[in-house]
């Protein structure tokens, strides 16, 4: 009879999940110098033997557990030191399909997990990485997060709104020139795709159907109409709204000014890269840029190695970013 696990106490939990979420990260493998950076919890061992053991039963619970913790050497030509990593291939879970009531409810699950307590160390322990220069392998982190996140606040007046097939009118903030215009919709769907959450709908000012991005609407949502006051499309398919959208969309070019040295994953995918003749150490390195949500994700995770110059928009979404962060830890201090 198999022996039955203990319960393991939350602080093993968060730091077990926190040495997952490095192991992952990385392209290559780390040697514990770098772990030991950058999980929180391992700066707090009293001496390099008792990082040594605790890192020791964290590798035999991590590979009990079934995760392909993998050890090798980091350099091919110098077998001095060892480097651990996980395979993200092995890790990875099988492709997920579900209904779009499912997605709802997997959505406001995932506004759960957004504020739980490991959020804080867990991207504490990335930003370390990041500075360091480690190589980011996106592919094995993306299957560690919830890909489904809600974290927009217009999201459950939204969803109301569909529910109730109730009109609604709100300040959206337009993709390309930022500019912000207040929008009356019917909504028809929410639908997420690519990590975002998006509102579909007809646009009484323009007359026709139009796709929203969650993230991009400036305050609250209000009610303008009664509730089942139209009716939705039968043939409406959200999902093929938004692709159609998105691929029409065009990149555009974001102008980044980054420290010497800093944002390699940046460089390897810019199209160019020049000193910058106003700063000292520092380079403007131009790249393609189609979704500028997600690329302010990116930059405000590289802090201040890394400056957004232009698009307006870009600038102005990581500079968010980084206030909302500095107003979370100024509210989180005691």
């Amino acid at each position: 009879m198999p022996k039955a696990r203990t319960p393991v106490s939350s602080a093993k939990t968060e730091r077990l999940l926190n040495l997952v979420i490095c192991l992952l990260y990385t392209r290559r493998p780390l040697p514990k110098s770098k772990i030991r950076e950058a999980v929180p919890q391992y700066g707090e061992a009293t001496s390099e033997d008792a990082f040594n053991r605790m890192f020791e039963r964290d590798k035999d619970e991590l590979r009990e557990l079934g995760i392909p913790l993998v050890t090798e050497q980091i350099d091919t030509f110098f077998d001095n030191e060892e480097g651990y990593r996980i395979d993200g291939r092995e890790y990875a879970l099988p492709e997920l399909s579900f209904e779009p009531d499912e997605l709802a409810v997997l959505g406001l699950a995932s506004r759960t997990w957004a504020q739980a307590s490991l959020a804080g160390p867990a991207a504490q322990a990335l930003r370390k990485l990041e500075a360091a220069g480690v190589e980011r392998d996106d592919s094995s982190v993306i299957g560690l997060e919830p890909r489904v996140r809600t974290a927009e606040p217009a999201f459950a007046r939204a969803k109301d709104a569909v529910l109730a097939r109730r009109p609604v009118r709100f300040a959206y903030r337009k993709a390309r020139d930022g500019e912000v215009a207040t929008r009356h919709v019917q909504p028809w769907a929410i639908a997420a795709w690519h990590g975002r959450w998006y509102l579909t709908g007809f646009d009484l000012d323009r007359e026709a159907p139009r796709v929203f991005r969650l993230g991009r609407v400036e305050g609250p949502i209000a009610w303008a109409g009664r509730p089942g006051s139209y009716a939705v499309p039968a043939d409406h398919d959200p999902l093929a709204v938004i692709r159609a959208q998105a691929t029409d969309s065009r990149p555009v070019t974001a102008t980044l000014r980054v420290r010497e040295g800093a944002g390699h994953a940046l460089r390897r995918r810019a199209t160019a890269t020049r000193p910058d003749p106003t700063a000292l150490g520092w380079d403007l390195v131009e790249l393609a840029c189609g979704d500028t949500e997600r690329m302010a994700d990116e930059l405000a995770g590289y802090a201040a190695a890394v400056e957004a110059v232009a698009p307006a928009e870009l600038r102005e979404a990581v500079i968010r970013r980084l206030q909302g962060a500095v107003t979370a830890m100024t509210e989180g201090a005691p």
